[in-house]
């Protein structure tokens, strides 16, 4: 029996995220899943206005969303957060980054930033996903 929805029980991630540490435990002798965040104050009003959510796994650093609202773009302050993202990925002992991103989101911000691009997918009409990977220097 299953159900499908686009509005899982709060527990359901947890529930698959257990079995998967479980199984890949079983598989590596590792338990290293944990999530990576860097969050980013608005220095007008001290409230969390952006940053990086990710987490790391089994060697991998994967960057799943980065925001900055448009005030605080330009400024520097994405280049310091990804570079202290990439940082606590590498000293939590990940030799690699991968991140998907979108052709008018941010692929040539990753890019001089070290990213390469290693695919891409049309997913809708004018959008396209870019798959982008990086290898950290452990």
């Amino acid at each position: 029996m299953f159900t499908l929805t686009d509005a899982p029980d709060p527990r359901f991630e947890d529930i698959l995220e257990a079995g998967l540490t479980e199984y890949n435990e079983s598989k590596t002798r590792r338990r290293d899943w944990r999530a990576l965040a860097v969050m980013v104050r608005d220095p007008a009003t001290s409230e969390v206005a952006g940053g990086i959510l990710g987490r790391t796994s089994l060697g991998l650093f994967f960057l799943d969303l980065f925001y900055l609202p448009e005030h605080l773009r330009g400024t520097g302050t994405g280049s310091e957060i990804l570079r202290a993202a990439e940082a606590e990925a590498t000293r939590r002992g990940c030799r690699a980054a991968t991140l998907v991103t979108v052709n008018f989101q941010a692929p040539e911000f990753y890019a001089r930033h070290g990213w390469e691009e290693f695919g891409r997918i049309e997913s809708a009409p004018a959008v396209v996903r870019i798959f982008m990977r990086k290898t950290l220097v452990v």
